[in-house]
């Protein structure tokens, strides 16, 4: 099964992963042509969630129906959960041994460098969209002071859906303003007890409106179960990102992961359903409807919106983590150079990862760390 081949072996993310699955279904298969394939992977970026995942379970719906939309995205999603859930039990059994505090004293700085070149990458071809960049710093200056991640990504939506028809700068200037409101009303709350229906929520909701990047998710995370609910610390966040960074797969088993530390194997279990079953049923929804959708300029302008608002967040959360992983001149250094080989060499994240745990493991054991 292909699927499950790419499942165990798919590193570097989502453009890696899909350049993959070009090389296996376009190239190697024949069972799409070029055009086949850029159509499906057009309407992976239309629809919330994890565009690799999502384009994995298009393909196997063109190919098969509803049981091959169900056999391709769950045989490419289980080995990276399976991985996953390994590395939460060793972590949850074994986190403050030193020597896996060692590497993840590495490892964290690495995964502020790849969040930093994600969004670089993806900000480098939209640079002369102004109305976009002032939606990403509306988007990035709300979520630091507290507004919901679902309000930003539908208000940019919103935003940029009028710029479309109006063209106008007031209209801009008015949702940059509705941008910030929710973040200047928004109260604190008090740490709730923990609740399997409530993280079934939370990832739900993340797999539902998660456009642009997997890294969107953080945005998610951190506003629901590390600032609202307190289930889960700052720390582990960032540990949690490591581990999805390191393993094969979507980036979005970090669900897998994170509910494990907050509820054990139902919670990892039912977080990673929650994560996933939005991309499932949005390609069911809208695989028939692929010609009209890629070609409205509504839905385009709406999108626009949503990605530039997503941007601001994952801006906000990376600064707010990096407070973590930058503790001192060393991990400085460490997430500088990962930075400069992921912008200037293209070097693979996994080897950065790979070298950085080796550091902080040397550290450990020759630095007196």
């Amino acid at each position: 099964m292909p699927f499950l081949k790419l499942g165990f072996t798919a590193f570097g993310g989502p453009a890696a992963a899909i350049a993959m699955m070009r090389q296996e279904f376009v190239l190697r298969r024949k069972w799409l042509d070029e055009d086949d394939f850029f159509d499906l992977l057009g309407m992976t970026n239309l629809i919330p969630g994890p565009n690799a995942t999502e384009l994995a379970i298009h393909i196997g719906y063109r190919q098969g129906g509803y049981p091959g939309l169900i056999l391709a995205g769950v045989c490419y999603i289980l080995p990276a959960m399976v991985i996953v859930l390994g590395f939460a039990w060793a972590y949850l059994r074994w986190g403050m041994l030193p020597a896996l505090d060692g590497m993840l004293y590495g490892i964290k700085p690495v995964v502020i460098a790849i969040l930093l070149a994600a969004l670089y990458g993806m900000l480098k071809p939209r640079i002369k969209r102004v109305d976009g960049l002032l939606v990403a710093a509306g988007a990035l200056i709300a979520y630091l002071l507290g507004a919901s991640p679902l309000v930003l990504l539908l208000t940019g939506g919103v935003v940029l859906l009028a710029r479309a028809y109006f063209r106008g700068n007031s209209q801009l200037l008015v949702g940059l303003g509705g941008l910030g409101l929710p973040g200047l009303l928004a109260q604190a709350s008090k740490p709730e007890g923990f609740s399997l229906l409530r993280l079934f929520w939370v990832f739900f909701k993340a797999g539902a409106l998660m456009y642009g990047s997997g890294y969107v998710l953080l945005a998610f995370i951190q506003e629901d179960l590390v600032d609202r609910l307190g289930w889960l610390t700052q720390g582990q966040l960032l540990d949690a990102v490591a581990v999805g960074q390191v393993t094969p797969g979507p980036l979005s088993t970090t669900a897998t992961f994170v509910g494990y530390l907050t509820g054990g194997l139902p919670g990892a279990l039912l977080a990673t359903l929650a994560m996933f079953l939005p991309g499932f049923i949005f390609v069911a929804l809208t695989h028939p409807l692929l010609d009209k959708l890629r070609t409205s300029e509504q839905t385009a302008g709406f999108l626009d919106g949503v990605n530039f608002a997503a941007l601001g967040m994952m801006a906000a959360v990376t600064w707010e983590i990096g407070a973590e992983a930058l503790v001192d001149p060393l991990t400085a250094g460490i997430g500088l150079i990962a930075l400069i080989l992921l912008l200037g060499l293209n070097l693979g994240a996994p080897w950065l990862i790979l070298g950085g745990g080796l550091i902080g493991l040397a550290k450990v054991f020759f630095g007196g760390g």
